[in-house]
Order: structure tokens, then sequence, then C-alpha cells
């Protein structure tokens, strides 16, 4: 080859076209034009060889319009098997378009009226059921047949892909070469010819004046878009009184396990303590559907996925007093074919003193009987020894003593149950001005943290460990010497 065809150097914009070979000898007959855009390739191409012809050799491109873009767009491969058999899934997401998408403007009303789509098509099934973001697509190629022999579809590589999404993240692949070596393409055939290559970055650095006027233009759109979501939601919001705290518990049964008999359900209530209270149309009750239990593992597993939600209102009257914080019981109870039920177990749970989301399995107990009559009558009749006051679980309501004493009643460990908590906390308290944080500080405390009674803990805990510490001491220390200084005494 003459040394000047062995290497080539082109400078590409952004979805600039430039011609193969074999597209100048397609385009240049008129039989072949079927489109509008095949048209428009037909005048560029008349008009490049009016100029002279074009400057390119080797290196052109496929811009977003193009047939080829369509193409490979449908036939990527999700794996690296030579013999790649497509799933459902592969074949459904083939026929997404992922660019072009005409996006009408809606309006707020529309946009409320409209959040579920009752009756969808197919088209709109087609566009959302996968993150939908719109891309253009442009592809640098290069023409690696043999010399002379240019124009020949099975020579075409593809040197570069560029992508920009609808947020505006441009993708190099193969990245830009910088201080790595050349990209190299081997070709099949008789002379195994190598081909390398190298990709720059060839755009003019931005000016501090336009990147200023870039971010100002960024800002107002932030601005206006900021200011169209706040009018979609508005701003009458639900304020409790300053010294209340508000607590929303959007809740969930998710399952229990480890019981003994099937056909499971659970009964549950909330029990507010003093200066708690909620609204007068507010349930704090409720009951599980009956659901059967399916092995898992070594257990078997009664799956209820059973939604509550519950808002309560704390209002503070006494700064010195520690408040208390609510608590959720609950009862497993399993039916069998003749409607007989059994008490499968009881538990109880303080709701998390913290928001968020938390995940807790609360084992559970039943009552026992003595003698093993009460567990044939269990088993064959049904009925079970049970609690008249399910408060009996921690600390019965109706007890005021002191000391609670339970000596003489038998129990039996039995299974589970998991619970999903979702728990919002609202109060004035978390709206203070920076300049008042110790005083917020002790706000959220005594309504949220509940640091007191965690200092008394801490200061009970420590003790213990210092008295431990001080007793494996003194049984450490030789008898005689404590026989010593007690006699010193």
């Amino acid at each position: 080859r003459p040394p000047e065809d062995e290497e080539e150097e082109v400078e590409v914009g952004w979805q600039e076209k430039l011609f193969s070979q074999f597209e100048v000898d397609l385009y240049l007959n008129e039989s072949a034009c079927q489109t509008p855009l095949d048209w428009q390739y037909h005048e560029e191409i008349r008009k490049l060889e009016k100029a002279g012809g074009r400057k390119n050799c080797r290196i052109f491109t496929y811009t977003d319009h193009d047939r080829f873009t369509n193409l490979e767009e449908l036939c990527q491969k999700v794996t690296d098997l030579d013999h790649e058999v497509p799933s459902y899934l592969v074949e459904r997401m083939a026929n997404v378009r992922r660019r072009r998408q005409d996006r009408r403007s809606v309006e707020a009303s529309s946009l409320k009226s409209k959040i579920i789509t009752w009756e969808p098509s197919e088209e709109f099934i087609k566009n959302n059921h996968v993150i939908n973001t719109p891309v253009q697509t442009m592809y640098i190629m290069g023409d690696l047949g043999p010399y002379g022999k240019l124009g020949h579809r099975e020579y075409e590589n593809v040197l570069c892909t560029i992508k920009v999404d609808g947020n505006g993240v441009i993708t190099v692949k193969p990245d830009f070469t910088g201080t790595k070596g050349a990209y190299r393409i081997e070709l099949d055939g008789e002379k195994r010819e190598v081909w390398e290559y190298t990709i720059e970055n060839a755009s003019a650095q931005v000016q501090p004046e336009e990147e200023e006027r870039e971010q100002r233009v960024f800002r107002e759109l932030y601005g206006r878009h900021r200011d169209y979501l706040s009018g979609l939601v508005g701003s009458d919001f639900e304020m409790p009184l300053p010294g209340t705290l508000r607590l929303l518990v959007n809740g969930e049964i998710v399952s229990a396990q480890g019981y003994e008999y099937d056909n499971l359900y659970v009964h549950f209530f909330l029990e507010l303590p003093n200066q708690w209270s909620s609204s007068p149309f507010q349930q704090l009750s409720g009951v599980t559907q009956t659901c059967a239990t399916k092995a898992v593992g070594l257990d078997n597993v009664a799956y209820f996925c059973y939604p509550f939600t519950v808002e309560m209102f704390y209002t503070q009257e006494d700064e010195d007093s520690l408040p208390q914080w609510p608590v959720l019981y609950f009862e497993v109870l399993s039916l069998d074919f003749w409607q007989r039920y059994r008490v499968e177990g009881y538990g109880s749970l303080v709701l998390p003193t913290c928001p968020g989301v938390h995940m807790l399995t609360i084992p559970t107990w039943r009552p026992v009987g003595l003698g093993p009559v009460a567990e044939m009558r269990r088993f064959f009749i049904g009925g079970s020894p049970e609690l008249e006051d399910l408060t009996y679980i921690r600390i019965p309501s109706t007890f005021k003593g002191k000391r609670l004493s339970r000596f003489g009643f038998r129990t039996e460990s039995t299974g589970s149950v998991t619970f999903r908590l979702c728990c919002l906390q609202q109060s004035r308290a978390f709206l203070e001005n920076s300049a008042l944080r110790k005083h917020m500080q002790s706000v959220l405390d005594r309504l949220g943290g509940f640091s007191q009674q965690s200092s008394v803990y801490n200061v009970l805990e420590a003790f213990q460990r210092a008295r431990r510490r001080m007793q494996e001491a003194r049984e450490s220390l030789p008898q005689d010497l404590i026989n010593t200084s007690a006699s010193a005494v």
C-alpha cells in the first residue's frame, strides 16, 4: 500500500454524517432511494461529488436516524455466547425504542386524576414497563477492507459508540484513549491484518462566561421545576400543636412461622398509654385473613402481608415525667376444618421510638394446662387455655401494685411473628431555628429519643459492670490476704 493510505485522522462532530464508499455507491442510484432520508442523502452525495468527492476514506459514521442504528439496537446480545437463544424478556425488550419519544406535557389537574391507567394500550405497556429514558445514538465506523476494495459491508467495524440520554449523560464506548495504548482490531482472513486506532476528545474547552451562563440557565430551570412540583403538592400541611408529637405507623404483618397447626390468623390491637390519643375514627385493632402455611426449610410459614395504618398524638403535660410508648398486643390463632380455633401464641412489641423502617420478629408463648387432659382436649375438640385480658402479656391494665408475680403460671414457647413497621414522626420541634439547637435537642429527647430513659439504663448498667468487676477482683485475691485484712479491721 502507499504510505499515505496507511493512516487516516478524522474529526467527527455530534450526529455528523460521514458517508462510506458503500453508501456513496448505494445512494447515487436513484432506484435505491425510497424514504425521504434516502433522497436527502442522495442530494448530499451529489453535492459532494460536484465538490470533489468525500474527504474521508475509511472512517465514516451512522447517525441516530440511519437504518444501521435501528438494527443494531434490535440485534444486541445480552451475553457473549455464540449460540445465544433470546428469552421472552429479551424479545419484549428488543421492541422497546428508547429514542425520540413524543412526550406530551401534562397539566396539573390531569396528572392528579390519571395516576393510574386502568385500561393501558399495547403501546403504553411497551413504552412504560421499563425505565424508559430517551437516548440518541451515533456510531463511528471503520471500513477495514483490503486496499482498493472499499465499500463491502462485511468489512465494516464499529470503532466507537456515543450515546446521549435525556438526562444529559454522554456515554462513549470504548473510552477515550488517553495514556492507554491504542485499541486493536484483528481481522479474520488469510493475511490476519491488525488495525490500531485511538479516540481523542477534540472538543474545545468551554469559556468561563459560557459556563456561568449555562449554570444560570440550569438554576432557573430547576427553580421553575421546583415551583411546578410545589404547585402540584400544595402547602396545606397540618402541623401539630407545640409540645405535641404526631406518630404515623404504616405497618405490615409479614409472616408467622414455627407453629403447630395450620390455617393461622392474627388478632392484634394497640394500647395507648396516658398522654396519647388518636382520632375517633381511627381503628386500633384488626384481624388478618386466614392463611395456610407452606414449608420453608424446617419451618411452616404463613405469609400474611397484612397492612395496617395507625396515627397517634402524644401531648406533653409534665416535663419531668418519662413518657411511655404505645404497645402492640397480638395473638396467633389457628382454625381447622370443623371451624374449631386454637390459641397458638401471644406476644407484644413496643413501637420503635426512632423513625424509619424496622423489621421485627417477635417470639410468642401460650398457656399450658396441668396434666395431659388439657393437651388431649386441645388436639381432639379444640380449645385451650387462653387469656381473658391480652394486656396480661406484659403488665395488666388493671394492675395497680408495685410487684407483679406470675409464679405458678405455666406457659410454652411457640413460634414467632414478623412485622415490618414504617414509622414517621412530626413535631414543631423539628422546625426550630438552628440558634435554638440546645433547646430543640431537649425537646426531641423528650418527644422522640427518650434520652432520659436511656441515661438511667446506662447508669444502672455501668453500676452492674463495676459491681461484677469488684466481685471478680475479690475472688482472684488470695484467701490469707482477705483473712488478714478482715482480722485487722
